[in-house]
């Protein structure tokens, strides 16, 4: 099965905010489960949009779906997908300084039941807050919406 994210209104390369003040050439991508280190498909933080698609394994126990593999978070019994806001220093090495987990476990259970059966489970979301900076901590609906469809 496929997780497709699909992500609009990114918020630009610098942040403005205090708490961004050193974000500067600010890129995003999926982190790679355990490794917060490396980051994939990154996309420049003024990007019209940006996506991902990754693989991942559909697993059952008792009844209950799971969905892992290499791009699949589970810490503390909650799994989620890691976007990780990097910056990218002199050299070209990302440099994470804020990270929003996409909760899988905020999926509605009728679309996952409908996204296993189709093959892929997109979400999609914005990726600026209501103050005009990147999007950061535990995403759930309604700031994401999964539906399921075909993998193409």
């Amino acid at each position: 099965m496929q997780i497709r994210i699909e992500a609009s209104a990114l918020p630009g390369r610098t942040c403005a905010a205090t708490d961004f003040a050193d974000a500067d050439d600010i890129h995003v991508g999926v982190q790679a489960r355990n490794r917060p280190d490396e980051v994939i498909g990154l996309h420049p933080g003024d990007s019209a949009s940006a996506a991902w698609t990754l693989d991942c394994t559909v697993t059952t126990d008792a009844g209950d779906v799971a969905l892992t593999g290499p791009y699949v978070q589970n810490r503390l019994g909650g799994r989620f997908v890691y976007l990780s806001w990097v910056t990218l220093d002199e050299s070209g090495r990302a440099v994470m300084f804020r990270r929003a987990k996409l909760m899988l476990d905020a999926v509605p259970p009728e679309v996952l039941d409908a996204a296993v059966w189709s093959g892929r489970l997109t979400g999609r979301l914005r990726l600026t807050d209501a103050e005009g900076q990147p999007v950061c901590a535990s995403v759930r609906p309604p700031r994401i919406t999964w539906s399921a469809e075909p993998p193409e």
